[in-house]
């Protein structure tokens, strides 16, 4: 059992999805005349339909340059309010130690 597992572009996988759903061609012939196996196949076209979800709920519909900007902006504000979140943090811990109750919470 020296084989190499072979390898499809993801345009291959579509053509030889679009054999099967167009032209009707049955999954064993496929898998034969390309050396493949059936779970193959089949885990390619669970992908192609799961995908298809986000193609037509707009999942990949391109943002705006107005969205990208928002994007960053609400980025830039979690990563200022878990700076802020750590920095309480630290002090909440040194303020417990300093008072001697830290050793409750470990341990």
């Amino acid at each position: 059992m020296d084989e190499k597992r072979r390898r499809f572009s993801p345009e291959k996988k579509v053509a030889i999805l679009r054999e099967h759903l167009k032209n009707k061609m049955p999954i064993s012939e496929l898998c034969e005349k390309y050396g493949m196996h059936p779970n193959v196949f089949y885990r390619w076209e669970k992908e192609l339909f799961e995908g298809g979800i986000g193609v037509f709920s707009g999942f990949f519909r391109k943002r705006n340059s107005k969205e990208r900007a928002v994007e960053q902006r609400l980025k830039t504000k979690v990563q200022q309010l878990q700076e802020v979140i750590s920095w309480l943090t630290e002090e909440n811990i040194a303020l417990k130690k300093a008072l001697g109750r830290f050793e409750r919470y470990v341990g």
